[in-house]
């Protein structure tokens, strides 16, 4: 453990019940600074939204400093990176929160019911880009700290913060940096909030993430667009192309058919299985939930585990030819499309890059050229859950939201993860307070205002129960 080596000792639980208190108390400001951090539309992949970034950057810079934090803010060639910490407690283990205040774009904007970036309260909900992912969810530990120092009670163990500006495109300046910033941010637990409860009033410890590698694929042919009439049939059109090479990706069944792909990929445990298919899951709900007739996925395994333990290849946009309104009747020149694999633990982004740009040759048809470019990759990753922090992520979660979390994996990404395993050599706890109708990266996203008010409980019980696992040994 990176603490020190006297002892010290938690708050009691008489302060820890004064403190939910105080924290119930306070829900209306708590719910004010998120509205407020949510108006600011820092998305990070827009490069005319860099003021709007910064200025994300500086609400939860000032909000932690105000609340007597200790706190740097380290430029990047891109966003900066804000690194805070409490005072250490001699003896006590030492925490990592991490959360990023960037967020997704907002296209398409005419599907919003309101605006993204103008939070509404509708059917208890709070309606936002970033609500949920993740300035809500990050902001949660944010507040518990921070009504804890408010209250003039002593936190039992030391608490750090590293929140930044580039999850959304990869975390590439954190990814560079990390090493170099090993020592400031040592800890024996990183605690992130950036994912879902299992379903609506089952919480969940996710203990397990997807990695992901993405790429875009040109395929190009005539040096301009062709009359389809005058040219159609002595030319390759380039956007056939493109779809023949993408439908030779992936079979009927969901197999994906790329060499090797699933040579590194980890079976399931019989246990593994049972424990996942006892869950409350409902195929039918599920479906009707993302509004469609009937789920699909890779033969032989249930919802669940396609979502969370096989690895997954997906179109996220094609682009060819003529957009705009009427028929315009060209054979194009060009045709691209923008793919996203998800990997599972043991799966390697650059290995994929390889075998990837192989298959792609044998699919493409005689006429035409093609590129692919990388653009980031990230391995996934599992956790322990047979540590004194998961006991007391437990604890903490039956006690704010009035049932014990499940243990689940998400199907999604958070590309630092594994590395802060690798660099800092700590435990995970992934402690999501979302749903899975919260449309994260979708218009309307949302964040029950009920869910948020609990993780910023969970959150300060979690403080108090890591230190009494830690005193009782």
């Amino acid at each position: 453990m990176n603490s020190n080596s006297s002892t010290g000792s938690p708050s009691n639980v008489q302060d820890l019940d004064a403190l939910v208190q105080v924290l119930h108390q306070q829900r209306a400001t708590m719910l004010d600074d998120l509205v407020q951090w949510l108006k600011i539309p820092s998305i990070s992949s827009d490069s005319s939204k860099l003021a709007e970034v910064q200025a994300g950057c500086q609400w939860v810079t000032d909000k932690l400093r105000n609340a007597g934090l200790d706190v740097n803010v380290i430029q990047t060639q891109r966003h900066p990176i804000v690194i805070a910490h409490t005072p250490p407690v001699p003896g006590a283990p030492v925490v990592l929160v991490y959360g990023h205040y960037d967020v997704q774009p907002v296209e398409p904007l005419e599907d919003w019911i309101s605006g993204p970036f103008e939070p509404t309260e509708r059917d208890g909900n709070l309606y936002a880009r970033g609500a949920t992912d993740d300035k809500g969810q990050v902001l949660t530990h944010v507040q518990s700290v921070c009504q804890w120092l408010a209250s003039g009670q002593t936190l039992p163990l030391q608490i750090k913060f590293i929140i930044e500006g580039e999850e959304e495109v990869g975390s590439e300046s954190l990814e560079q940096m990390l090493p170099d910033l090993a020592e400031q941010l040592a800890c024996d637990c990183v605690v992130i909030s950036d994912s879902s409860q299992y379903a609506d009033g089952q919480p969940a410890i996710t203990y397990g993430l997807r990695g992901i590698a993405t790429f875009e694929l040109a395929v190009s042919g005539p040096n301009q667009d062709l009359h389809s009439g005058s040219f159609g049939g002595a030319v390759m059109n380039p956007a056939i192309a493109l779809c023949k090479m993408l439908a030779g990706l992936v079979d009927d069944q969901g197999v994906i058919q790329i060499p090797g792909y699933y040579d590194d990929v980890q079976p399931l445990s019989d246990q593994q299985r049972q424990q996942w298919n006892d869950l409350p899951n409902d195929d039918a709900s599920f479906a009707a939930v993302i509004g469609v007739d009937e789920l699909f996925g890779e033969t032989g395994y249930s919802t669940d585990e396609r979502r969370w333990a096989r690895p997954t290849f997906d179109i996220n946009g094609i682009t060819s030819g003529h957009q705009g309104e009427g028929v315009k009747t060209i054979i194009p020149a060009v045709a691209s499309a923008k793919l996203s694999f998800r990997l599972v633990p043991n799966q390697c982004p650059k290995a994929l890059s390889a075998a990837l740009r192989q298959r792609l040759g044998e699919l493409a048809p005689k006429g035409v050229r093609w590129e692919l470019e990388d653009d980031h990759g990230a391995p996934g990753m599992l956790a322990d859950i047979e540590t004194p922090f998961a006991r007391a992520a437990s604890s903490a979660i039956e006690a704010a939201f009035d049932t014990a979390p499940v243990l689940i994996r998400e199907g999604g990404s958070i590309p630092i993860v594994a590395r802060f395993q690798q660099v800092l050599d700590c435990d995970c706890l992934l402690l999501g307070w979302g749903l899975s109708d919260d449309n994260t990266h979708s218009p309307n996203e949302k964040f029950r205002i009920a869910d948020y008010y609990r993780g910023i409980e969970a959150s300060a019980r979690l403080w108090h129960q890591i230190a009494a696992e830690h005193q009782q040994g």
